[in-house]
């Protein structure tokens, strides 16, 4: 193992993982140790924070401070950190259902209030800890355990969301273009204010089963394929049928916790 990558992680009884074989929640969490520890960023002053589900339990994995709080409340107890501790990168890695059915009115007034936060959203389009539910990103038509016929709800475009709700960096990748990922973590990291990036992930247990989707290997070649970079699209229907990846959204807004400290300072002198 790399001693650079080893310094990020808490190699100790937590090894070997929990997660299922093929599971894509590894790959992402990869793409993220590996983009702090390019970022050269001390370990002492960053913050994972996460929910509860497959994806939440990234933090226990990760030798710097960590939050593993309660389910859909991995936003709330990152603003928390970040109010208190302005100075510390605070980043929150969850999956679809955590992050946005019990958690979704936290994640869209995160985005509107615009907190400098790093948001890895890992979709693998369901329930994993529980059973393989169907999620708010379950493709409409697609199965899942409560679901057996195929979901009757539309699902949730996760960048398009989280744009309109007002955050200042969207990206997506998939746990097949991991450097790409890793990369667009970077970036994620760098950017003042609420960033989000959707790491499409496989889930070969449940949702690739009951979708007859085929093993890891068939879910990542199927990434692999059906994936288009947002610089190759020049009309919406470019993009049909397609997983675009890449910075998909990027703008400038004033931060929460720096307007909030302009508010203290006047109330102080007050």
């Amino acid at each position: 193992m790399n001693i650079e990558i080893a310094e990020y992680l808490r190699l100790d009884d937590r090894f070997p993982h929990i997660l299922c074989p093929g599971c894509g929640i590894g790959s992402a969490m990869n793409a993220m140790v590996r983009a702090i520890s390019e970022s050269s960023m001390n370990k002492n002053e960053i913050c994972v924070v996460s929910g509860i589900g497959c994806s939440s339990r990234v933090p226990g994995y990760i030798d710097c401070d960590t939050f593993h709080t309660l389910h859909g409340r991995a936003i709330p107890s990152a603003t928390g950190i970040k109010l208190a501790r302005p100075e510390m990168e605070v980043i929150v890695i969850a999956g679809d259902g955590d992050l946005l059915a019990i958690g979704g009115n936290h994640f869209i007034h995160a985005a509107r209030r615009n907190l400098d936060l790093t948001v890895i959203l890992i979709n693998n389009f369901n329930y994993g800890m529980t059973g393989g539910q169907f999620s708010p990103t379950t493709p409409q038509g697609k199965r899942g355990t409560t679901a057996p016929y195929g979901s009757v709800e539309r699902d949730f475009n996760v960048c398009e969301m989280a744009k309109v709700a007002g955050a200042v960096f969207v990206a997506r990748s998939t746990t097949y273009h991991t450097p790409h990922l890793k990369g667009l973590i970077k970036q994620a990291m760098k950017k003042k204010g609420f960033a989000v990036i959707e790491v499409v992930s496989q889930c070969p247990t449940l949702y690739g089963r009951l979708n007859r989707m085929g093993d890891a290997i068939k879910m990542l070649e199927y990434y692999r394929d059906n994936s288009i970079t947002v610089t190759q699209v020049k009309e919406p229907k470019d993009a049909e049928g397609k997983i675009v990846i890449g910075v998909l959204w990027e703008t400038e807004a004033p931060e929460y916790s720096e307007v909030y400290k302009k508010v203290i300072d006047i109330a102080q002198k007050k």
